[in-house]
This record gives C-alpha cells, structure tokens and sequence, in this order.
C-alpha cells in the first residue's frame, strides 16, 4: 500500500492526485499518517490537515487553506515570502471564500516559487460541508491546473458529497483511486495480523503485575482474531484497546474475544458502536428524526439487506420488498436512494448484478441489537423483518409460481435439457429462487407471539393450498428437491410452536 503511494508520489504523469477511500473503520488515516510520517522524513510533504468531527478548528471548512498555508511557510521560505505579501496586502483573507483562500494563500504563492510538494488532506467526510460536491473538492477542481508541479492525497469515506467532487470533470481525469475495501484481503490480513502481533506484544512487555505466557499471543490466537477482523483494521484496534485495559487482565481479556468467535458484542461496547453511531448520524444529518415514512422505508430495506440468508442485488432485492401499503414491488431506484448515504458503512457495487453486502459482521449485529443501536430511527427489529421478509417470499410465489414454469417438453430429463441454466434464469429468476429456497428459514425467525402472526398462518395455509405442486418443480428444476424435506419440518416445528389458541381459531386441531 505505501509502496504504490510512493510509486505515484515519484510518478511525472498526469495523476496529480489521489484518492484513497474505503469503508468505515478500513485504516484510511492510519495509512494517511503514515504516509506523512513517511514523505516528511523525506523533505517531500508540504502540508496536511487530518479533518476529525469531533474538533470544531479540525471540521471547519474555513481552517484548511490557511491551515496548510501555515504549514507551507513554515516549511519554504520562498512561500513564506510570497504569503507575507498576501497577508499584508490582504489581512482578512481567512475569512473571504474558499476560492479566495485557495487562490490568494494557496495558488499564487505556489504559481511564483514553482516547487514540488506534497499536501495531504485525511477525512475529508467529517468536515461540515452542505454543498452537494464538496466544496474543497471544487475549489480543488478549479484551480488544481495550475499548480502541475504539486500532487494532492485525499483520504475520505465514499460518501455522495466526496464521490460527486471527485466525479467533476477537471479532476477526474487527473486522479488516482483506490478503495481500501477492494485491496486484495490477503495483503489486509498480514497488515493486521502484524497489527495484532506487535500491539499484543507492546501490552506483555509494559504490564509487569501479569503473568504472560512465553509464546503469548499465540499464532492460533492471533488468527482467530484476524478472521474475526474481516479486513476491517478499526475491529483490530478496538480489541487492542479492550485487551489493553488497566483495570482488566489481558489475558483474560483476550480469551474472553477468542471464546466468542461470532460475536462482536464486547468489541461493539468497546469502540465500533461509537463509530457506526457517528455514521449513521453524520449520514442522516439532513433528514429530520420525525420523518416517520422516511426512515421505516429505510429501515424495511435494511432489513431485506441485512437478513437474508443470501446477499442479493438491488434488482432481486427489489422484488422482495412492497411500496408501502401496496403489493408492487420496491424501485431499484428507490432501494438505491435509500442506501446512497451508506457507501461508507456497506459494500454497494459498481457492476450490475453484483450483490450489495456488509463489510464486516459488526454492522449487522449493532442494528439488530437494541443494546448497542439505542436510535430507533435506525433499529432494525429482526422478528419484524423477517415477517415482512416472509410475508414477501410467499407474495411473490402465489404471483409467479405456475405449472411447468420452464416451458420444459413433457416428460422430459433435467439432464438433457440444454439450456436448462437459461430457461432457470429466464423463467425463475433469482428472488424466485431466494423465495423457494428460503422462506421456511424465514418463518423460524418469527416468534409465536409476534405481531400479525394470524397473517402468517393465513398466507402458509394459501401457499400449501394453491402452490405446493408449483413450490416442488422449482425445486426439482433446481435440483434442489432434498430442500424441501427440510422446508416442511420448519414449517411444523413452527407450527408447534405456536400457541394452541391459534390452532383452534383457525380450526387446525
């Protein structure tokens, strides 16, 4: 990672700057101080600013320019020179446009000392910014030609108003990307298996009171909590800080993440929630908490998303989530508006037919927590969902499930059928697929005593009426047919599990 950064630190052709994004928690500014660390010792780095929401003089738009303006003269006398004239020439420059500052403090005095440099901006997303491209990103774009001899690193989340800036037409063709979440995950894991390594080890050698094994952590240990990670680097430092606590042993400490090799939950208290808290809210700011519809929308689409047993496309998640109140299906426009401000926390895909998917388990697990989400606006309530998700399997299947749904030629072999992957795609489709294949795991999810469980009962009681024959062709088609034995004992340990009121109201025992 920082090798091709110096390789295009060194690089003369026309990419004079980079764009380093990724998801949330992905080590976008570990790598960005590094890589000043790096560039400074080698009297290469001009200027930086590393933007944090959390500091007012460190998420004001206003503070950059004159910021690393500073930061130039300090480190060029020439630029001093040139600034100072500025500054007297113009004392109130820190308070005009961004265009002005860019211009007066930043452009001229570089246009007149034509030297090569370095300016690094980090996390960019947690400036305050209400322009749709974000206004550093446009100011860059207008005057970024005429300064060719200085290069610009830019880290920042993915979200709408960075990609829209880096999509203006001047910068565009100059800039270098790369999304630390498409990094091949084996350079990701030793990066954080040495993370793990090093870190672990600094904690044994300064905690004297505790007795440490001579090979701790061990290898095992240390891969475990790497395939915990899950490339993600924020979930590496978080449980660093919980296994460094001084009021705990660390020992025992790590032991207590080892044991739970599926779940996120003391590293979620320890810092991710935090994080995921932040996004949501930084996401949504604009978005009034009592828009109702808004976010119940927002929330039925995450949980389609979030709690299928398959991740799907937009286009096949579409057809398992109703516009409210009706029976058409969700937009893929609409699924896509709704998770646009997202890009930072999920892995939305550039390529059709992709699917949309988390990033790592910790996300998920926050959502469907009510002890770690504690904003109902983004709650997501799994028994809920999987009953809207349920309710839409067996929707689409009364729809769309009809006799020789293939158009196969009577007793025909499956085995001789040419085009048989065709016709499946063709005439079946992936949500039909989804819904043959999965909607009885659905149904175990939803308690006994949830709400509207009559309508449960009532749409299994339709589907074993008028489309069971229809059900088991799919599943031949897609060889598949063993899944049903499976299906219908879910479906009667369900039953069973339902209380004996509903049995005699609905006349079934």
């Amino acid at each position: 990672m920082l090798l091709q950064l110096e390789h295009w630190l060194k690089d003369e052709q026309d990419h004079r700057v980079f764009w380093l994004n990724g998801l949330a928690g992905t080590g976008k500014s570990t790598i960005a101080q590094t890589f000043a660390e790096i560039s400074f010792a080698d009297g290469k780095l001009g200027a930086s600013f590393f933007c944090s929401r959390d500091f007012e003089d460190r998420s004001n738009l206003q503070v950059i320019f004159p910021t690393l303006a500073f930061q130039l003269a300090y480190r060029y006398p020439l630029f001093r020179e040139q600034l100072l004239r500025v500054l007297r020439a113009n004392p109130g420059v820190g308070r005009e446009s961004l265009c002005s500052q860019m211009e007066r403090v930043i452009i001229k005095p570089l246009k007149a000392i034509r030297i090569r440099t370095l300016i690094i901006i980090d996390a960019l997303d947690e400036c305050k910014d209400e322009d749709p491209a974000s206004a550093i990103l446009s100011v860059l774009s207008r005057y970024v030609g005429e300064i060719p001899q200085v290069k610009s690193f830019i880290t920042g989340r993915p979200e709408p108003r960075i990609r829209s800036g880096f999509r203006l037409k001047s910068l565009r063709p100059i800039t270098e990307v790369l999304r630390l979440h498409d990094v091949e995950r084996l350079s990701v894991d030793r990066d954080i298996k040495l993370f793990f390594r090093t870190q672990l080890a600094d904690i044994a050698s300064t905690r004297s009171n505790c007795d440490f094994a001579e090979d701790w952590p061990s290898s095992s240990d240390v891969t475990i909590l790497c395939k915990k990670a899950a490339g993600l680097f924020v979930y590496a430092s978080t449980v660093v800080r919980f296994v460094s606590s001084e009021h705990h042993t660390p020992t025992e400490r790590l032991t207590l993440i080892i044991s739970l090799p599926q779940s996120t939950t003391h590293e979620g208290k320890f810092g991710i929630d935090l994080l995921y808290t932040q996004v949501l809210d930084h996401a949504f700011r604009d978005i009034d908490a009592g828009e109702k519809e808004f976010y119940s929308h927002l929330r039925s689409v995450l949980g389609v998303m979030l709690l299928v047993f398959n991740p799907l496309p937009m286009e096949e998640l579409s057809a398992l989530l109703r516009q409210p109140g009706t029976s058409i299906p969700l937009k893929k426009s609409d699924i896509s508006t709704a998770l646009r401000p997202l890009h930072s926390l999920l892995l939305i895909p550039n390529i059709e037919g992709d699917p949309v998917q988390v990033f790592h388990k910790s996300f998920p697990d926050f959502l469907t927590e009510p002890g770690q989400c504690k904003d109902e606006r983004f709650f997501i309530n799994p028994p809920t969902h999987h009953q809207e998700i349920l309710l839409s399997c067996l929707n689409l299947m009364k729809e769309r499930l009809k006799r020789n749904i293939c158009n196969l030629d009577d007793y025909c072999i499956l085995s001789e059928v040419g085009d048989i992957s065709a016709r499946r795609k063709e005439h079946i489709g992936g949500t039909l697929e989804y819904a043959c294949c999965f909607w009885t795991k659905h149904l175990v999810e939803i308690p006994s005593g949830s709400h509207n469980v009559e309508e449960v009962l009532e749409a299994i009681e339709n589907f074993f009426t008028t489309c069971l024959l229809s059900w088991i062709e799919v599943l031949i088609v897609m060889e598949s047919l063993g899944a049903s034995i499976y299906a219908i004992n879910d479906v009667y340990q369900w039953y069973i599990s339902v209380s004996s009121e509903w049995f005699v109201h609905k006349g079934l025992c």
